[in-house]
């Protein structure tokens, strides 16, 4: 298995461990998440796009967007728009951020019906690549059932693919 590939674990039923190693320095990598002109470049899956995406990037802050399909192919999800937001608990550049992500609508309203994920990022310097620890602790193990049964994994690789992508680009 080569190293730049994901790893996933689930630890104590309800929290999902992600791991992926980026050929990049790590301060590049953490810039990748807070700065919002990189952030439209690659997140989210393949054929979707940041159409709105502000960032306050401290403690406290609320980063919103807004991702839509741009992808025919994607059938019934072309055209659809998901919003999110997220509210930072923690910033210790370039170590780690810590943030509860939420479903969210156009004006920033949670939407709680949906499960809302506290997601820990850590950023572990390789001599020059970086390793990207993702945490992310849903409510219960069916939280986590739910979000896996929509497809959340591949959504979650072809994100990091894109990821690595801008990395390319930009290192």
């Amino acid at each position: 298995m080569s190293n730049n590939k994901m790893v996933s674990r689930v630890e104590n039923e309800r929290v999902l461990v992600l791991e992926r190693v980026f050929d990049a320095p790590r301060d590049l990598v953490f810039q990748m998440f807070k700065e919002p002109e990189h952030l439209k470049h690659w997140w989210g899956p393949r054929g979707w796009e940041l159409t709105v995406c502000t960032v306050d990037f401290q403690p406290d802050g609320v980063w919103h967007y807004c991702m839509k399909c741009v992808d025919r192919n994607q059938g019934q999800f072309y055209g659809m728009e998901s919003w999110g937001k997220a509210v930072y608990k923690e910033i210790a550049e370039p170590e780690k951020i810590v943030y509860t992500d939420y479903f969210s609508d156009a004006e920033g309203n949670t939407n709680e019906t949906m499960p809302s994920t506290v997601v820990s990022l850590e950023f572990i310097d390789l001599d020059g690549k970086t390793k990207l620890v993702n945490r992310g602790e849903y409510v219960s193990a069916d939280a986590l059932k739910t979000v896996i049964d929509m497809g959340m994994m591949q959504g979650i690789t072809e994100t990091w693919d894109r990821l690595e992508e801008r990395l390319n680009e930009v290192k």
